[in-house]
């Protein structure tokens, strides 16, 4: 007898529908008794699953074939792979061996891993999953408990939430099936841009903040560069609550990311924005992604949000050459002998290091041991090519003892925000017909039309090119800054205050150890 049911696997961060065959067929003698043959390109995790999906049945009370079982994965020249096809199989299993009657499943997906008691586990990627589903106009998905508030926020598809193999039985042969399981999407929603920490919490730093709110306004990448101690990590952490809320789209399209790497929790939704701090000892692998069919990396985990390399010098050099990609185009290419997928990775990039090895190069506090030499090196481990790409560079000196015991009460996030905000609403309105949002990603040509410096300005710069040992390359990044301060002021042109300032976020452009 054959039947069939539907399942969905996992293609980058997008889902594919799969049609879950099962044939019941008597034994022949070269074959032998009870055979369970699986095609369709199954990877190891599917093929171990018959003996789980076998004990899950007996368990559950119900009766095991003893015929020859065929089961195929359609369309069967892509390879799946993962253990959420462990409750398609079973469910197809029993309604060829009559469990069912003569209903049909041909509207209704079904992902999970079973556990041999019959119980049903979580799986991956339940929000992609949701959306192919929608997106093939399918009426409902089953799957599992732990999953079931992720996949609800996509409207138009019904989700039954399911915890035993029974469960499954009951639901598909019920006259009348429990309502599905639906989400407020308000209420996730009110979520949004909650978060834990606050700038409030920091005291002094008054330089960095105003540095860190400008690379907010304007999706500049920055660098933080001062002594252990000084509130670097601190302040990183506390960037994406200055940053533009997070709209229900990107909720969506984050989650989606943070589904296929397993990452979400009971609450479905991802609310807040991204805060991706990688130790230095990460492959290239775990930071762009990888694997043999390729997973995202942290750079795509970041999307939408912050990724902070914390000690950035200590990183090998090779991991930083390959966010050269990401951070330029918004995206990573990741090819495989078979497969080749492409995952989204538009993050702003926080760094910090210490001005020398020994970390106290400038210290009021402490003598720094370092030569001229030893600096230069330290330094010459982030390559041009990468720091080309972070617009701000600034010192993070020491907090003072009276600024840490003063009971002067610090700005909020939320304050901050608010100007951030203002700043990105006047750039999107500006670049809207270039299909940008922010002053950093304005291209050379969009700099000579937004970036007309006057005389005065133009002299600036000229003095800091020419006599602060700034590099050529710095020119492009200061204009940007300064369209970007100019924003955050409501001012239309750029003005030779708003250059002076871009100007002193240029702190690696000088040899500053000499």
């Amino acid at each position: 007898m054959l039947w069939k049911t539907l399942s969905a696997a996992l293609y980058g961060i997008d889902a594919y529908i799969v049609d879950v065959e099962v044939d019941l067929s008597p034994h022949s003698g070269d074959q032998g008794q009870g055979a369970f043959i699986m095609v369709g390109l199954p990877d190891a995790a599917i093929r171990e699953s018959r003996e789980r999906i076998r004990a899950a049945i007996n368990n559950c009370g119900f009766h095991f074939p003893p015929h020859r079982l065929t089961v195929n994965l359609a369309p069967a020249d892509i390879k799946k792979e993962g253990s959420s096809f462990d409750l398609p199989i079973a469910a197809s299993i029993l309604g060829a061996n009559g469990e069912f009657g003569d209903r049909q499943c041909n509207d209704t997906v079904l992902v999970g891993e079973l556990s041999l008691d019959g119980r049903v586990r979580p799986v991956k990627g339940a929000l992609p999953i949701a959306v192919a589903a929608r997106r093939q106009n399918i009426k409902r998905l089953i799957l599992p408990e732990e999953n079931a508030r992720e996949a609800a926020v996509v409207a138009g598809l019904e989700i039954h939430p399911v915890s035993t193999l029974p469960d499954v039985v009951r639901l598909l042969t019920a006259d009348a099936p429990p309502p599905p399981l639906r989400v407020n999407v308000d209420e996730v929603l009110a979520d949004i841009n909650q978060y834990p920490v606050d700038f409030s919490d920091v005291k002094g730093q008054l330089h960095a903040k105003r540095a860190l709110e400008i690379a907010c306004a304007g999706a500049h990448n920055i660098l933080m560069i001062g002594p252990p101690g000084s509130g670097k990590t601190m302040l990183a952490k506390r960037i994406p609550t200055i940053l533009p809320p997070l709209s229900f789209d990107e909720a969506i399209e984050v989650t989606k990311i943070h589904s296929v790497a397993g990452l979400t929790d009971r609450k479905g939704l991802v609310t807040t924005r991204p805060f991706r701090s990688p130790h230095h000892t990460i492959s290239d692998a775990g930071l762009i992604g990888g694997g043999a069919v390729p997973r995202p990396g942290e750079v795509s985990l970041a999307h939408h949000g912050v990724l902070f390399l914390d000690e950035l010098p200590e990183f090998d050099r090779n991991v930083l050459e390959v966010l050269r990609q990401p951070i330029e185009d918004g995206r990573v290419t990741i090819s495989r002998a078979t497969i080749s997928l492409t995952f989204p990775s538009r993050f702003m990039l926080a760094a910090a290091m210490n001005p020398c090895p020994c970390g106290f190069w400038g210290s009021q506090v402490r003598e720094c041991s370092c030569t001229a030499l030893r600096i230069e090196r330290y330094v010459n481990k982030i390559s041009g090519p990468l720091l080309d790409r972070i617009d701000i560079h600034i010192d993070v000196p020491a907090v003072k003892f009276k600024e840490l015991s003063s009971d002067m009460p610090s700005e909020s996030s939320a304050a901050i925000r608010q100007r951030v905000v203002r700043a990105r609403e006047i750039q999107m309105k500006r670049l809207a017909g270039d299909g940008l949002y922010a002053n950093a990603q304005m291209t050379p040509r969009l700099l000579r039309r937004y970036c007309s410096i006057d005389g005065t300005s133009e002299r600036l710069l000229e003095h800091a090119i020419s006599r602060l040992g700034l590099s050529a390359r710095a020119y492009d990044r200061i204009l940007k800054v300064s369209r970007t301060i100019a924003d955050l002021e409501g001012s239309q042109r750029i003005q030779p205050q708003h250059v002076s300032e871009a100007i002193q976020y240029r702190s690696l452009d000088r040899t500053y150890w000499k």
